[in-house]
This record gives C-alpha cells, sequence and structure tokens, in this order.
C-alpha cells in the first residue's frame, strides 16, 4: 500500500503550514508523506513559530517556506488550508479540509503556543483518521 501523502497550504507557508508539516512528521514518522506551500511565499519561517516549536521538542528552524505547485496537490491524497482562500487550486478526488486557525505573524509567543496546541490536536485527530 502507498502511503497518504498531507499537502499544508496557507498564504506565507512561514507559520501554520510549517507547524502543522512539522507536527505530522514527527508524530507519523515515514507513514505519510508530508508537504507544505504558500499562495505568497514568506522570505522565512516566523521565528516565534519555530521558538514555539522548540518548546514542543520539534525543530522547524531549517525549513524554508516554499511556493504552493499544482503538482504539490495533485500528488496529494489530503490538502488542508488555512486561511488561503481562493488561492488554492482545487482538483476532484482530493480531501480538502479548511482549518480555522489564526495566523501567528505578528503574534506574540503566548498566542503562538495556543495555535500550535490546536494544531497538534488537530494533527493528531488526523494520523488516527489515516492509519
Amino acid at each position: 500500500m502507498t502511503r497518504p501523502s498531507v499537502l499544508f497550504v496557507c498564504v506565507h507557508n512561514a507559520g501554520r503550514s510549517q507547524m502543522a508539516a512539522g507536527f505530522l512528521r514527527d508524530i507519523a514518522g515515514d507513514r505519510i508523506e508530508v508537504r507544505s506551500g504558500g499562495s505568497m511565499p514568506a522570505d522565512q519561517i516566523n521565528p516565534i513559530a519555530v521558538a514555539a516549536m522548540r518548546e514542543a521538542g520539534i525543530d522547524i528552524a531549517a525549513e524554508r517556506p516554499k511556493v504552493l505547485t499544482t503538482e504539490a496537490v495533485q500528488a496529494s491524497d489530503v490538502v488542508i488550508t488555512m486561511g488561503c482562500g481562493d488561492d488554492c487550486p482545487f482538483f476532484p478526488g482530493k480531501r480538502y479540509e479548511d482549518w480555522k486557525l489564526d495566523d501567528p505573524a505578528g503574534q506574540d509567543i503566548d498566542a503562538v503556543r495556543a495555535i500550535r496546541d490546536e494544531i497538534r490536536a488537530r494533527i493528531e485527530r488526523l494520523v488516527d483518521e489515516l492509519r
């Protein structure tokens, strides 16, 4: 059986989608393929998101924001959007979920911790569903 593939999408690919990808890699290991991208990628990952993830024992500091590609969407089984609106390409036969999460950009560490913890809970549920 091929392993499922999940794509996380947000506008800048610098906060929410990177935290979600980090959690999924950590929790699922190599059982699930993980991708992320943004419709308008930032220059770097949000340093507060990096700090919040480090507190959870996950290092995303080496990740870089990536542009969302049509190929990434086509190659993924599950596409999870986080506030990218109409910028996300749609393909029939994919499972789409839109996670309503606050954007960590410009927020302090306490706010980003709350976003991180909500993302972790959603990732844990997703992993259970994909098993």
